[in-house]
């Protein structure tokens, strides 16, 4: 039917902005895989391609803001969903049947974490003067479970997810476990919304990596000394929605856009790095256009 077809590309239209503001923050960590893409089976071969201004920290933790592209991609190819949203992707590797139902969700992701790697994106010379960091390449997987059909319409979708990743470069040599909670759903033929929920929790090699100040960086930044355990790092809320700029959300060109808010937690709250350089308050806005085909 139109409106089922219409209602998983709203889906992928919403999701897409949703999906691609927390991930366009490429200098910071990158947040829970939330995996809500739109019944392969009901839209068939689609991709939807973005790309966006965002407004983010400097690194993770920071107080200081910058302007950064961020390119995004989500579709399906033989009931197959993927997503290349910055620097993360991911394929769903269960094809489901169509029509409103329960849909699990299993695959593998892979993630490229530029955290201070480039200090001339940072402003603050206490963080420049803890060196920089190599970019870290993390790989792993994720299963999830969505309903479409649960709160505001038949085309609605709920889905919860968690993954773990783990880095294989050497940088940090630990794992990120991250759960997510995500909402859709299509406004109207030219509208959608979404609202997602994350969180991360690491291990120590991570939380060493990113915000310990040992004795040499202390002297050098002017920052107290700090040894970073690890555990739960940062939770994170948004809304995100789109637009269609030419006749609907089914296909062309629509505009995206939304907001994250995202506090850090425990001991990276405490860190010099947060509570003295930065703030334990992050803040992302994203701005762009995409196209469906």
């Amino acid at each position: 039917m139109y409106v089922n077809r219409f209602a998983a590309r709203a889906l992928l239209a919403a999701g897409l902005a949703c999906l691609a503001m927390p991930a366009l923050a490429q200098s910071a960590s990158v947040p829970a895989e939330p995996n809500p893409t739109p019944d392969p089976a009901l839209v068939g071969d689609t991709v939807t391609v973005a790309v966006a201004a965002a407004y983010l920290p400097d690194y993770e933790g920071s107080d200081n803001y910058r302007v950064v592209p961020g390119p995004a991609a989500i579709g399906s190819f033989h009931n197959f969903a993927f997503q290349v949203i910055g620097n993360r992707a991911s394929i769903d590797l269960i094809p489901n049947p169509g029509g409103p139902r329960w849909d699990v969700q299993a695959g593998p992701v892979g993630v490229i974490n530029f955290n201070r790697t480039n200090n001339k994106a940072i402003d603050d010379r206490r963080i420049r003067a803890l060196g920089e960091r190599d970019t870290a390449i993390e790989l792993g997987g994720y299963v999830g479970l969505g309903k479409t059909g649960v709160l505001t319409s038949p085309y609605d979708k709920l889905s919860a997810s968690l993954s773990y990743r783990h880095d294989v470069s050497g940088v940090h040599d630990s794992g990120i476990w991250s759960p997510s909670v995500n909402y859709f759903t299509p406004l109207s033929l030219k509208a959608g919304v979404g609202l997602f929920a994350s969180a991360e929790r690491v291990e120590r090699n991570f939380a060493r990596t990113y915000f310990d100040v040992d004795a040499a960086q202390s002297l050098a930044s002017g920052l107290p000394q700090y040894r970073t355990r690890g555990g739960w790092k940062h939770w994170t809320v948004g809304v995100a929605g789109t637009y269609a700029l030419s006749g609907n959300l089914l296909k062309g060109w629509k505009a995206i856009g939304g907001v994250t808010y995202k506090k850090m937690l425990n001991d990276f709250g405490d860190t010099p790095v947060v509570s003295i350089a930065g703030s334990r308050s992050q803040w992302l806005a994203a701005l762009g256009v995409g196209y469906t085909f």
